[in-house]
């Protein structure tokens, strides 16, 4: 069988060798800080946690995977991925992993492809290239590691060198299995991230519903706009107390506008009685990402802005799988005119931080650079979702850097579901930057010194900063 190809030079310039492999094997084992993702906290709660099989650790939770091969038709029903309605779907995983392995062919050249291989050979010791004919040995392969201990979450967590991974946390989400990590006495450190879209864009389906769910997790009885505020403000002060040192909000466009209070008032009411419309929606969301930033300034937790996805593209696929499952697809954002009422208000406040990321890569040079070398509160978020890859990656140093510097940016994080994938990742960025790091200096902009102390921060020293994490 062939082997899996992972040269140690992957992804390096031949003319930035030299260089970026000095500066690679200083910043290589430094400790992962992961600020932002979507790994589900029960995985550490329980001290015996197992992952499943191999499919339902690299495949049916993996949109990035499932994604590609529905993409040359393949039903999600044969994936194993659970429906709506509970109809039928491939229940075995061996089925299931031949499948993916018969079309792996599919992501070559992919981020994704990139992630599997590494995850494959440096956490599962495959050596051997994923095919059709190897498919079997491989999943026995894996599914022989996932029943060891040393395979079990807290241990990769450990084997990975993590220094610190966030959850992202829905607003109404009692954080038990955060609680639960605490009361266990490990020393891992999972921390919490306020997520409060279902209850603050009125558009959201169930709205009243989440609303209700808000009440009864702060305590207090949302009648009002004002007792809606102040559930939100109790919120925010419990993840606080749980160690969150973030919040993360989604939004179609970075629209903001703020509202009077009566105005404030009426639309949530509208809300409340099922008659908010599209519009309406757009300018409360716009009106609470300000109240959020004043919050923000408050009780100190850093804000996080994602824009430009158009969430559920696909009606039948939500309708029959539910929501992350592939089909959110970007659409173009406007940052400058968009974003000055909340900057205008808080964008030089001293105690507040804004992380901006976007799926329009057009932003970058155009608004998002720029507004982050002028307003002190402004912070740019790595390259995200479909653009978390080398080529991605290499766009935005040459459309960011020039113009905002590298410390106007906020270093690497993963926003995985996909645990094992972790240090796939954070390879990418360091290789990645390390290229572009040594190229400046064998262009003559920066000397030695400079480019090692770059690799370090943008490895670990801005991510520990941006999001406040004590070392």
């Amino acid at each position: 069988m062939p082997p899996l190809y992972l040269p140690e030079d992957r992804y390096l310039d031949p003319a930035n060798r030299d260089v970026a492999l000095r500066l690679y094997h200083q910043v290589r084992d430094l400790p992962l800080i992961c600020p932002h993702g979507h790994v589900d906290p029960l995985l550490f709660a329980d001290p015996d946690y197992r992952f499943g099989s191999p499919s339902e650790l690299f495949i049916t939770p993996d949109h990035y995977v499932f994604r590609m091969l529905r993409s040359q038709g393949i039903a999600l029903e044969e994936l194993g991925i659970p429906r709506v309605d509970g109809g039928p779907v491939e229940s075995d995983p061996r089925v299931i992993w031949q499948r993916f392995a018969d079309h792996y062919h599919l992501f070559r050249g992919t981020p994704t492809g990139g992630w599997l291989d590494y995850s494959f050979h440096f956490v599962f010791g495959v050596e051997e290239k994923l095919t059709g004919a190897s498919a079997q040995a491989i999943y026995d392969q894996i599914a022989a590691c996932l029943g060891r201990p040393e395979f079990r979450p807290r241990a990769l967590y450990e084997q990975f060198n993590v220094e610190v991974l966030t959850t992202t946390d829905a607003a109404t989400d009692p954080l038990l299995q955060h609680e639960a990590i605490r009361r266990s006495g490990w020393s891992g450190r999972i921390l919490p991230t306020f997520r409060p879209d279902t209850v603050v864009n009125l558009d959201t389906p169930g709205w009243r519903g989440h609303v209700g769910h808000l009440a009864e997790q702060s305590g207090i009885d949302i009648t009002s706009y004002d007792r809606y505020l102040q559930a939100l403000e109790q919120r925010r002060g419990f993840f606080g107390q749980m160690g969150a040192t973030a919040t993360d909000h989604a939004a179609l466009t970075a629209y903001t506008e703020p509202l009077g209070q009566r105005e404030a008032e009426s639309l949530f009411q509208s809300a409340l009685r099922g008659e908010a419309s599209a519009g309406d929606a757009r300018r409360f969301t716009g009106h609470m990402l300000i109240e959020m930033a004043r919050m923000s300034v408050e009780d100190g937790l850093v804000m996080q802005l994602h824009v430009g996805s158009l969430r559920n593209h696909d009606p039948a696929l939500q309708a029959g799988f539910g929501t992350d499952k592939g089909a959110d697809i970007p659409v173009a954002s406007e940052w400058t005119r968009n974003l000055r009422p909340l900057l205008t208000s808080f964008g030089s406040h001293p105690r507040f931080s804004l992380i901006l990321f976007t799926l329009d890569e057009s932003g970058y040079g155009r608004e998002m650079a720029p507004l982050a070398g002028y307003y002190p509160a402004v912070k740019l978020g790595p390259p995200w979702w479909f653009f978390d890859s080398v080529n991605g990656m290499a766009r935005y140093f040459d459309l960011v850097m020039e113009t905002a510097g590298i410390y106007n940016t906020v270093g690497f994080n993963d926003d995985t579901r996909a645990f094992t994938s972790i240090p796939a990742r954070h390879d990418v960025w360091r290789r990645t930057a390390v290229n572009w790091i040594a190229g400046l200096h064998k262009r003559g902009f920066i000397d030695m010194q400079d480019a090692e102390d770059m690799a370090q921060e943008m490895a670990v020293g801005l991510a520990r900063r941006a999001y406040r994490f004590a070392t």
